[in-house]
C-alpha cells in the first residue's frame, strides 16, 4: 500500500516517556473507509499510539502521516 493509498500510516515509529519505551521502530498502515482495532494489556502503548495518530505527541523517531501529511503537535 502507498502512502497515498493510507489514511493513517506510521513508519518506523519510536516513543519513549524517560527511560520507558513505549513504542519501537513500529510501522503500519491503516486504510481509507477500514475499521481497525487497538488491543493490549495495561501499559502496552495504545493511547500513546493513539495520540501519534492524532497528533497530540511526537514520536522520536520515524514518521506518523494522515492522509500523506506528516502530523506534528
Amino acid at each position: 500500500m502507498s502512502a497515498n493509498d493510507s489514511l493513517i500510516r506510521f513508519e518506523s515509529v519510536s516513543k519513549s516517556f524517560g527511560s520507558k519505551r513505549i513504542l519501537q521502530d513500529v510501522s503500519f498502515d491503516i486504510a481509507r473507509g477500514s475499521a481497525f482495532c487497538i488491543l493490549g494489556r495495561s501499559g502496552t502503548g495504545k493511547s500513546v499510539t493513539l495520540k501519534l495518530m492524532i497528533g497530540l505527541l511526537r514520536p522520536e523517531q520515524g514518521r506518523s502521516l494522515l492522509k500523506a501529511r506528516r502530523l506534528q503537535p
